[in-house]
């Protein structure tokens, strides 16, 4: 058998990653608000003590993904990806954040980049299913209209719909 083929089952060490958190849950829509803050406070001590994990912050970035907090999602996977730019797995969950936020140009975007930073090849699927779901949505029903054009004119032109309105229930 090659050595191509053998899948290395111990996985490599982290000199500032801690001994492994238990995810307390595996269907995130089953957690209770009490133990998903309990979680959250632990992933942010474990990232004030290991500052440079990646992984943690994106742990951290999840979790609050999951609390619907997204601005402290974004800000965890962004520092993830600061920590480490090559991370596969901070890159990729920030590409679904917006995904889910349905910021889909700058999604497919940030999922080109995982894909480009995928080690082996069940990365690389996770990458692209994410990419065939993003451009499914891009060519289906979802617009993503860029906000390039002025408002000014149509916003007179409603001001003066509702003075005209106005002027008519007045006059009778």
């Amino acid at each position: 058998m090659s050595e191509a083929l053998v899948v290395n089952a111990a996985p490599k060490p982290v000199a500032s990653a801690p001994s492994a958190l238990p995810v307390p849950w595996r269907d995130p829509h089953s957690v209770s608000p009490t133990d998903l803050a309990v979680y959250i406070r632990q992933l942010e001590e474990a990232c004030l003590a290991h500052p440079h994990s990646a992984d943690l912050r994106t742990c951290l970035g999840m979790a609050h993904a999951v609390n619907y907090d997204v601005y402290k999602s974004m800000d965890a996977l962004e520092d993830a990806r600061s920590v480490d730019p090559d991370n596969f797995w901070a890159q990729l969950k920030y590409a679904e954040l917006h995904y889910r936020l349905r910021a889909l140009n700058r999604a497919e975007e940030e999922t080109r980049r995982a894909a480009d930073l995928a080690a082996n090849p069940f990365q690389l699927a996770m990458a692209r299913k994410q990419m065939q779901e993003i451009r499914t949505l891009k060519h289906g029903c979802v617009r993503n209209v860029h906000w390039t054009k002025p408002l000014t004119v149509p916003a007179l032109v409603f001001c003066g719909m509702i003075l005209v309105m106005f002027a008519t229930m007045m006059w009778k």
